[in-house]
């Protein structure tokens, strides 16, 4: 409104011009109109902010700038940063992913100083011995989410972290059930290096990788079936075999989707494709039984089948002369292009791979440089050195269990043990990371071997941990009894405890840590699940049901869209299992069975030692009889 020469307030359009008769009660009225109009539109720019905090949507600069009116302050404050959207290839179960930062070690506590235990530790580059190391693409990984850049599970217990062996969303129905929906029978044996026995099919721990390829690099892989390399969204399945083959499926239907590559030597452990999607795959010579020669490790080129790169680590100077077997599963820290293996020669080896591939370009190469460490205590003699734990890597740091009952911490960036941690037993699991309030802890459990006597059977503890990642401090620590026969002083050893890896629950488990305990009703006798809270180490709950027979294959826990979380773990006898992960109670398990249908279908021979996976709804396992069985959850 504007007012005229009188003093009278006019529409600026005065074809509705009517003079007012008391020009003093105007200005009261235009008065209270006026402040009834600030406060209304105090209020309205008020609920807008409000609404824009608490929606997420993006603030006009003028208004956030604007001077308030009196009574009603607006406080202008930093949007936080969203959490990026989940991508195509990443693993829901993953999602959202931590904030981590650049890990600083803080002082070790003393008792896990290495200095105390009186360490030696050499630096070796080829025939080199290095005073001090620093890498030149330093170490950095961060929170698993971002650890493939194709959807798979692409290592043992899917990443750096070690945390996920299950990809996707995994819907169970209202009535629960497995299903058996394909089977492979085909993995045959190959006499050991003693020459008393034949290693078969696939064992401990011999979990299956998947991936889904790329179009380009799909359509470079000549050694694809055509069928498979035309096939859009193909998934494949990748096993390591005890008989010196590499086996491969459409996970599907099961069909062989190539030739099998022939290696020449047992491979015991689980093998690892290269996360960034390029076509390699990286096997550990489990026994000293290849071909030619060699004891160590190789790349093969999934393009063509061919082998790219071998490393023949018994030439290497290392306190455990006789062994080298690479029994545990690779990481590679896709930054730096390294690849991180220990070995059971007692040395921790990285490669830096200096790989040269480009999508679509029909050809890869390497090029490794190899620095490795090799320690030893004062109180340890060189025959029990050597690693089949995987390592698990947080920042630059990876942590590894050994021979010697040693849980260590190496900055792999200097090479250099910083601190380590006497456990009370052997363990051959792999140590497990979670990052809880911004700070990295691990979790381990050991057998029961070396504190049954030699002749005995007996109960003994299998104990677990909760340690700090940073000082190497134990948050808690917890037991339970298992038993064992003869423990590790004899080649007819039978032994309980914690062979399967640790779940760290996540979503609605995400306050437990979940361990498996074999042989907990005698020798060969019984398994059980048992949930500890994270935060103080106590039961959650303890699985009702039982399970009747023993287990070395490792639980894996899969998750369904509104994050209700389930575990599945095979037995010894061929049985699968699904739990419910909030309770601990069985809801469904399944007899498999070779060769379903015909008329040599059998239930007997089927030992579940290898993990398995579960790849949406598909679990994919592998037996010690020659099976790799795919089991449907419904």
């Amino acid at each position: 409104m504007i007012r005229n020469s009188e003093n009278q307030y006019i529409e600026p359009d005065n074809t509705y011009y009517e003079p007012s008769h008391d020009s003093s009660q105007g200005t009261l009225a235009l008065v209270v109109m006026v402040t009834v109009l600030l406060l209304i539109l105090t209020t309205v720019l008020a609920v807008m902010f409000f609404k824009d905090k608490f929606t997420g949507s993006e603030h006009d600069e003028n208004l956030l700038n604007a001077p308030q009116n009196s009574g009603f302050v607006v406080i202008a404050t930093p949007t936080p940063t969203p959490v990026p959207p989940l991508a195509d290839y990443q693993n829901p179960n993953l999602y959202p992913a931590s904030a981590l930062e650049d890990a600083t070690i803080d002082e070790v506590v003393s008792d896990v100083n290495p200095s105390v235990r009186g360490i030696t530790q050499t630096i070796m580059s080829g025939s080199s011995i290095l005073t001090s190391y620093s890498r030149t693409n330093p170490i950095s990984m961060g929170d698993p989410l971002y650890y493939g850049s194709v959807p798979g599970i692409f290592t043992y217990r899917g990443n750096n972290f070690r945390n996920c062996a299950s990809f996707g969303y995994t819907n169970v129905g209202v009535e629960p059930g497995l299903e058996q929906i394909w089977e492979f029978s085909g993995i045959g044996s190959r006499l050991a290096s003693t020459q008393t026995f034949e290693w078969t099919g696939v064992s401990y721990t011999g979990q299956a990788l998947v991936i889904k390829w790329d179009d380009k690099v799909r359509n470079d892989m000549s050694s694809l079936y055509p069928d498979k390399r035309a096939k859009a969204d193909f998934t494949e399945v990748i096993v390591a075999g005890l008989d010196g083959n590499v086996y491969f499926f459409d996970i599907d239907d099961g069909t062989q989707s190539r030739i099998p590559i022939y290696v020449g030597c047992s491979i015991k452990g689980t093998p690892a494709l290269d996360p960034r999607g390029y076509p390699l795959l990286y096997l550990g010579q489990g026994d000293d039984n290849a071909d030619d020669e060699k004891f160590g490790m190789y790349v093969y080129s999934l393009l063509d089948g061919s082998r790219l790169y071998s490393y023949n680590a018994k030439t290497d100077s290392s306190y455990r002369t006789n062994w080298s077997a690479f029994d545990s599963s690779p990481i590679v820290d896709s930054n730096s292009d390294t690849l991180i293996w220990p070995c059971e020669n007692g040395i921790i080896y990285t490669f830096t791979l200096n790989t040269n591939y480009a999508p679509g370009s029909g050809s890869i190469s390497i090029s490794p440089e190899v620095v490795g460490l090799k320690y030893i205590y004062v109180d340890e003699q060189g025959s029990h050195m050597g690693v089949e734990s995987s390592i698990a890597v947080y920042d630059e740091y990876g942590y590894f269990t050994d021979n010697d009952q040693n849980l260590n911490c190496i900055d792999l960036n200097s090479m250099k043990i910083v601190w380590t941690l006497r456990l009370g037993d052997d363990t051959d699991i792999t140590p497990v990371i979670d990052v809880e309030n911004g700070r990295p802890y691990v979790y381990v459990g050991t057998e029961v071997d070396n504190t049954v006597a030699s002749g005995t059977q007996d109960c003994g503890s299998a104990y677990i941990y909760k340690v700090d990642g940073l000082t190497g401090e134990i948050i808690w620590q917890n037991f339970e009894n298992c038993f064992a026969y003869n423990g590790e002083t004899s080649d007819t050893d039978q032994s309980g405890g914690c062979f399967g890896n640790i779940i760290v629950g996540k979503k609605s488990i995400s306050n437990m840590v979940i361990f498996s305990f074999s042989c907990t009703n005698g020798v060969l006798s019984g398994n059980k699940l048992v949930a500890f809270s994270k935060d103080t180490g106590t039961r959650v709950w303890t699985e009702p049901d039982g399970m009747n027979i023993y287990s070395y294959s490792s639980p894996v826990a899969c998750y369904d869209e509104t994050g209700r979380a389930y575990i599945v773990i095979g037995d010894s006898i061929g049985q699968v299992h699904l739990f419910d992960a909030t309770t601990g109670k069985r809801l469904v398990h399944i007899q498999t069975s070779r060769l379903l249908g015909t008329p040599d279908e059998t239930t007997s021979g089927i030992v579940f030692e290898a993990s398995p996976v579960v790849y949406n709804n598909t679990i994919i396992i592998s037996t010690k009889s020659g099976s790799v069985f795919a089991i449907k959850i419904l």
